[in-house]
């Protein structure tokens, strides 16, 4: 039933003056507001002394189609270049930070929580012509935000091309998931799928396990191995974090790609063989090409095509999708679980440094703190308190203005959050 109260586990109500403040950049006379797959349209353009109404009822600006939300849940409106949302006497309530709240300003990339669907905000400059790739969705990719639409019509331009293609994107950002949607999109969908994290290799046999060995090629090969690129012959061959290779490697690799023929550990003869190369990294390629750590030429061999797969917190909104598939692939295990408007909240407004990989993790000590089928906020705040800080030596201006409006504004909680000093991430908010 439309505006019904959610079931039990919701945490208690919080005054009605509290009114929360996202620290932002400049403000912007046009605001682009982005919702989930439940809302229609999936974003819309707030303009300076307009008023949107967003709800489940006919007669709202933008429609949510999730019987938690209210006819006329709350209202979005721009006064003097400034985004602000206010509740409208909703049932459920409206949720900014993390926080129920009655009124917010917003900034840009702070994002609110009606019901079970998140909204995020941008200043209007960001391009709408992303929104072309509507279809079916990647195989094993979830998320409808604009950010992920970009990245599947760009999957979809490149999967039936032989040219490398090399995957930016942070670690846990799900380059691996790409990585298979494209092979299984393309002709080669029928051939082998090899992945392989060469970051992981141990030097002594970095060779062998791209190149392949015969029998005897040193201490402890009692027989012949065919190599990741013999072995995905025809098909194609995922080399994931790129990045760490070893300079000898590099150059191997490189003549490889150039010659389309591989040598076996210990061979005399070579063997040819037709591999699409699909690489990825969460390191800066182009800057350790510059530093003299990889090689430009094969830098521009393995980077064809390059597609940048967005952190978690640049998708906000594909959160409730992501969050009850991962729900749902544990169920066996903890049972059934969903999330609370509160809990969803706290997803929201957390910056997630670890993405996809942490917030699976997450969810699980939250369903198995749970003490019902209804995960509330408290479960998932005493689930993030255990989540380990990034384990990054510094992080962009951008990076740390996004963990900041996830806290509030909150300086000092966004620092702990990144397990760092407050003087620390003022520094990298000046930068």
């Amino acid at each position: 039933m439309v505006g019904s109260d959610e079931s039990s586990g919701e945490e208690p109500r919080q005054s009605t003056e509290t009114t929360l403040e996202i620290a932002g950049e400049k403000p912007c006379a046009t605001w682009n507001v982005e919702g989930g797959s439940s809302c229609a349209p999936s974003i819309r353009t707030v303009g300076e002394g307009e008023t949107v109404v967003i709800g489940s009822g006919r007669s709202a600006g933008v429609r949510v189609f999730d019987p938690a939300v209210s006819s006329c849940h709350c209202a979005l409106s721009v006064e003097r270049g400034e985004l602000n949302i206010r509740d409208l006497g909703s049932k459920n309530g409206l949720f900014v930070g993390g926080a129920r709240v009655e009124s917010a300003r917003l900034g840009p990339g702070s994002s609110f929580v009606l019901g079970r669907v998140v909204m995020s905000c941008t200043q209007s400059v960001r391009q709408l012509h992303a929104l072309h790739a509507d279809g079916p969705s990647l195989p094993g990719v979830v998320g409808s935000s604009l950010a992920m639409r970009r990245v599947v019509g760009e999957v979809r331009r490149v999967a039936d091309l032989k040219g490398p293609v090399l995957l930016r994107g942070e670690t846990g950002s799900g380059k691996d998931v790409l990585a298979r949607a494209m092979h299984a999109l393309g002709s080669r969908r029928t051939r082998p799928f090899v992945p392989l994290n060469v970051g992981t290799l141990p030097r002594e046999l970095a060779d062998s396990e791209l190149f392949g060995h015969e029998r005897g090629a040193y201490t402890g090969a009692h027989g012949s191995r065919d190599g990741a690129f013999a072995q995905a012959h025809g098909g194609t061959l995922f080399l994931d974090e790129i990045a760490e290779l070893s300079t000898d490697l590099q150059v191997k690799l490189l003549r490889v790609l150039e010659d389309g023929e591989v040598r076996p550990l210990g061979g005399r003869g070579r063997r040819t063989v037709d591999v699409r190369i699909v690489s990825a990294t969460w390191a800066p390629l182009h800057q350790r090409v510059a530093e003299g750590l990889f090689r430009q030429d094969l830098y521009q061999r393995l980077a064809v095509f390059v597609i940048d797969v967005p952190p978690l917190r640049e998708r906000r909104t594909d959160l409730p999708a992501l969050a009850a598939r991962l729900l749902h692939d544990i169920a066996n295990e903890v049972g059934p679980r969903e999330l609370s408007s509160a809990a969803l909240a706290k997803l929201a407004g957390y910056g997630w440094p670890g993405n996809v990989r942490e917030l699976r993790n997450v969810l699980y000590r939250a369903a198995l703190a749970s003490s019902g089928r209804l995960i509330g906020g408290g479960d998932i705040a005493a689930s993030l308190d255990v989540s380990p800080a990034p384990q990054r030596a510094s992080i962009s201006a951008e990076q740390a203005r996004a963990v900041v409006a996830g806290q509030g504004g909150n300086v000092s909680a966004a620092a702990r959050q990144l397990g760092v000093a407050r003087s620390t991430l003022r520094d990298w908010l000046e930068r």
